[in-house]
């Protein structure tokens, strides 16, 4: 296991763990941030625990082209049940992210840490939110880190009061990014709602190709 200093630079993904768990410590300063993630490395630990560093193996990634949107979803779209904006409430968005409650988790990942760490990349232009409204309240959203140069987005949490919302969130979210250049969306691990919209596994290799 390797352990992180002051040094901004990770050892070779190639060295993680069958979770793909990399490296520990470090911080999570912009700078840091920004090269794991043009390295294909993201944070992800409990509070307590020491900066998790991973890049596992295989990735899970959406195409956009590949985007499944049901026929139930396209009627919700029809409808203009929602209304999306981008980058109007990041803060709010976040701060719903870490604090929703999720079947079979306890407590969150998103720290406060966290939340200041992604909040300074959103002052950069970096971390972007996609705000999902319904009678003017906040019902749904995501955020994520928008690698602009090279068409790549990493996902970072997403989520909904009202059901539905976090989808229309995230395929309003693809259809706005394809415009400016999007190949492919960073889920990071399997889960079935990803699956479920098209996402699948590739190969480390396959992803860290995207990247370079």
């Amino acid at each position: 296991m390797f352990f992180l200093g002051t040094h901004i630079d990770f050892p070779p993904v190639t060295y993680a763990d069958q979770d793909g768990l990399l490296a520990i410590g470090g911080d999570l300063s912009t700078e840091r941030l920004l090269y794991a993630y043009n390295h294909g490395i993201f944070p992800w630990y409990n509070e307590g625990q020491p900066i998790l560093w991973f890049s596992p193996d295989p990735r899970m990634v959406l195409f956009p082209d590949e985007l499944k949107v049901s026929k139930s979803m396209k009627q919700v779209l029809r409808k203009n049940l929602f209304q999306v904006t981008f980058n109007t409430q990041f803060t709010s968005v976040i701060q719903n992210c870490s604090s929703i409650m999720r079947p079979g988790q306890q407590g969150t990942w998103i720290t406060d840490e966290m939340k200041e760490a992604y909040t300074a990349l959103h002052e950069k232009g970096i971390a972007m939110s996609t705000e999902v409204w319904q009678d003017e309240m906040l019902v749904g959203g995501l955020y994520g880190v928008w690698l602009k140069e090279k068409g790549v987005f990493c996902g970072e949490s997403m989520f909904a009061k009202v059901s539905n919302a976090s989808k229309v969130g995230f395929i309003s979210l693809i259809r706005h990014l394809k415009s400016q250049g999007l190949k492919l969306v960073d889920c990071q691990v399997y889960t079935d709602h990803l699956a479920s919209l098209g996402a699948k596994e590739i190969s480390r290799n396959q992803f860290l190709s995207f990247l370079k």
